[in-house]
């Protein structure tokens, strides 16, 4: 049996989506950044119900996540009429 290369583990653990949208280079971006929020609240979620970490260490750690996403979003223009 081989051995997995690096880039096989990288798209085991953070799976990406192809993107559908209408194609802007910020709309894409801005889509990345989406699925790895919502892949790494995935992984927060899973060690607070394994007890890995406790309900405050998890919500800080979403709550930092939600914030580089909010200004992902503004720096990027999504959403704003131009």
């Amino acid at each position: 049996m081989t051995q997995p290369n690096s880039q096989d583990k990288n798209n085991f653990l953070y799976p990406r989506s192809r993107y559908y949208g209408e194609f802007q280079p910020e709309t894409l971006v801005f889509n990345a950044n989406l699925q790895e929020f919502a892949q790494r609240i995935s992984y927060i979620s899973c060690l607070q119900t394994g007890g890995k970490l406790s309900p405050e260490e998890a919500y800080e750690q979403i709550r930092a996540l939600w914030k580089q996403l909010k200004h992902s979003k503004k720096e990027l223009s999504i959403g704003i009429n131009k």
